[in-house]
């Protein structure tokens, strides 16, 4: 599985939007399509990593397997 296929399967499961993920991570919704669709890969700032990682209950490990 994919790194944008398990951002999507998360945000999915937990019934949260592609806008509600762009708000927490403070970047824009064409963003976090494209991190889904695998165009490109997340590049935050450590805080804004954070936000993503507890928005989707996930670890830094987790981003990385």
């Amino acid at each position: 599985m994919t790194l944008g296929q398990k951002l999507r399967e998360r945000r999915e499961s937990l019934g949260l939007t592609r806008i509600q993920v762009a708000r927490a991570c403070n970047v824009v919704e064409s963003t976090v399509i494209n991190w889904e669709i695998d165009r490109h890969v997340p590049k935050l700032y450590p805080v804004q990593m954070k936000a993503l990682c507890d928005l989707l209950k996930f670890t830094i490990e987790d981003l990385v397997e």
